[in-house]
Parts: structure tokens; sequence; C-alpha cells
């Protein structure tokens, strides 16, 4: 570790422990308000400038905002930890790994980049949105996350990197979701069951054929992208209301991931075209697409820059891979904004037991994004869809 390393990561680590330490489980609005205070006053402290704070339905976003940005960091502070994780995980740091609830997914990421920010001779030319609800769709961020990027040349996404070694993210699969309900009728189970409609029975009919969609759509496009096939997935599955009734009501959810928009269209029109199989059951479905994909020409020029500058930093080469993970670089890369994903903080287990953090990585991390918003903050901003 050199020695501009040895000066620099004592104090990354110390923010990154209070932030770790200060949970922020998605679903609980109040948590991630004080999380959003904790954030707000690092931002504050490292960038001579408080954050906007928004608060929508309840969930509490920041934006900083330095000149006119051609540059947007992206971020969040939310976590899908429960409350009261921090004391089964707690924040620890042994043998450069660092542990805690959401300490890889993404608050190091956060650090990182405030950092890098405050590395820089002036802030000037870049804005940061830290949202307070990627972890559960972004569905009251989404909007500041396009009217934030408009403008922009680039977008540079604080999510961990795609592996242990530091993959960047440079494309990432687009994601639906949807929820089959399927109406039938009760009865006696017993003395009339031939009067019911068995919602379970037309609920089995309906998982397997949801379960073909995305080769049916593979097999019509082709599968020729680097992001690979469509994937349709029931997950989640209820019936019934009791054990000696015919179920009248039986739901099932659907997790969807694909390469194209077009694939994304086409199992759209699938899912709503389903019919039922079960004479009088009826279906209603919910839902539909949520982040469209972010393609490898998104990325493409960025993850060239970034390879050049690691070079010239003396790191590793850089790998970009395709993930079938979903983030807010989805959104910026569909606003036109060129983005490049993945470059927060290397490590595993996001989500997970064993999530962790490499603490070695993280200020060769911190220098690369910040000779990437040095080199691209002064660009013009250009938009492949003709308006953002």
């Amino acid at each position: 570790m050199t020695r501009e390393a040895a000066v620099v990561l004592p104090a990354m680590l110390a923010d990154l422990a209070e932030l770790v330490r200060c949970e922020s489980f998605s679903a609980d609005h109040a948590a991630v308000a004080r999380s959003a205070e904790v954030v707000g006053a690092l931002g504050r402290r490292l960038l001579g400038a408080g954050p906007e704070t928004i608060v929508i339905d309840g969930v509490t976003h920041l934006r900083w905002t330095f000149g006119t940005p051609r540059v947007l960091l992206v971020g969040h502070h939310d976590t899908v930890w429960p409350m009261g994780s921090i004391k089964s995980h707690p924040w620890s740091v042994a043998d450069g790994i660092a542990r805690g609830p959401g300490v890889l997914d993404m608050k190091a990421g956060l650090v990182q980049m405030f950092h890098a920010l405050a590395s820089l001779p002036s802030p000037d030319g870049v804005g940061i949105l830290v949202n307070g609800d990627e972890e559960v769709g972004s569905a009251t961020s989404r909007q500041l996350i396009e009217e934030s990027v408009r403008g922009c040349a680039a977008a540079f996404v604080l999510e961990a990197s795609a592996d242990d070694e530091g993959a960047l993210k440079t494309a990432r699969k687009g994601t639906s979701r949807y929820e089959v309900v399927v109406h039938g009728r009760a009865a006696h189970a017993g003395q009339e069951p031939r009067k019911g409609i068995n919602a379970t029975v037309e609920a089995a009919h309906q998982v397997l054929s949801i379960a073909g969609l995305g080769v049916a759509t593979d097999a019509v496009d082709g599968v020729d992208s680097v992001l690979g096939s469509a994937t349709v997935t029931p997950t989640l599955l209820s019936a019934g209301s009791a054990r000696n009734t015919v179920p009248a009501l039986a739901r099932v959810s659907v997790d969807v991931r694909v390469p194209t928009p077009v694939a994304q269209d086409r199992i759209d029109a699938l899912m709503r075209g389903l019919t039922p199989r079960v004479p009088g059951a009826r279906l209603e479905v919910l839902g539909g697409g949520q982040r469209p994909p972010m393609e490898p020409e998104s990325s493409a020029e960025l993850f060239a820059l970034a390879s050049q500058l690691a070079a010239e930093l003396g790191q590793e080469p850089l790998r970009g891979v395709a993930v079938g993970g979903a983030s807010d670089g989805n959104y910026t890369a569909a606003a036109g904004c060129p983005t490049l994903d993945g470059l927060g903080a290397v490590g595993g287990g996001a989500h997970a037991d064993t999530e962790y953090v490499k603490v070695v990585r993280m200020v060769p991390r911190t220098r690369l994004l910040a000779q990437l918003i040095m080199r691209t903050r002064r660009r013009p901003a250009r938009d492949r869809r003709g308006s953002v």
C-alpha cells in the first residue's frame, strides 16, 4: 500500500463505519431519513456544500448540483438489510476485509464517490444523486434520476463491481415485474367440488405457460446479445383460503429479465395474452416493465476511457461484463446518457450474510473515479435518443 493510500484510507474507513452503522432498510422510511442526514453531513463536510433534500412519498433522496453538471454521480443509501441487522452483522475491519450490512451495496461506493470528488480542485460541472429506494425499484426517484441526467455527457454509477476482482458493469438486463391474479369460484371440496372453479389448478397451468415465455421470445428474436437470453421466472405463488375449500383466488408473481427493449415489449405482450385453461376461470395480469435494459453501446466509450486511465494510474487492466441485475444505471442509459456502472467498491456477497469489501481496493477505485470525472466533465452533452 502506498504512503498516499495509507493517509487517505483511514479517513475513508471512518466515514464508511458511520454510514454502515446508520441502518437504512428500504421499507423503513424513518431509518432512510436518518441515513439521509448522515450521508448529507458527509457530503457537506467533504464538498463544502449541503444537499438538496427531496422527500417523495415518504422516501428521502439527496441531490447536489455544482455549476452546470456534465457528469452525474449516481448512488443509493437504502439497503436490503432489516433494522437490527447491525447487531448480528456488526461493522468490522479485519485482514483487509470490511463487513457490515450494506457495506458493499453500496455504502462503500458512496464513501468513494465523495472522496473522489473532494480530491479534485473543484466539484464544478458535477451533479450527485443519492436516492433512498433503489433496492425496491426506484419508484419514487426515477423521475429525479431522469431529470438530473438531462444535459450530462456521462453518468457514473457507484454500484459495487461485478465480481471480487473488480470488473465494471458495462451492460445490464432490463426488468419487468408481474402478478397474475387467477379468479375462480369457491365450493366445498368434499360435497360440491364440481361446483367450484379451482384457481390453484388454473395457476398451475399458468406457471407452466409463463415459464416457457423466455424460450419463446429467444426463438423469435435469436440470442445474439452479450446479455444473453430473456428469462421469465415464476416466483411467489399463493392460493386458497382453507384446506376443505375449492380455491377461489390464486396469485403468481413473475420476475422478467430482458436483454433488449424489443424482448421486453414482446414478453409484455405475451404476458397480457395469457388465457385461462380451466373453464370459467378468469385471469388478471398486473404490473409490467420497470427498468429498461442498459445496452452495451451505452458504456463502450466510457469503458475504453476507464481502461486507459487505469493503465495511466498503474492499476490492473479493467474487465467489463454484462450482468442480469438492474440498477439506476438502466435509467440513465435509457435517457440517452453514456453510462458506466460498477465503479463502486470491490468485494462480494451483496445482500447475503457474507457481504464484504476489499479495503485495499477502495483508494485505487476512488482515484480512477476522480480521473474519470476530470476527463468527462467538460465534454458537451450527447443524447443518443435526440432528447432527454
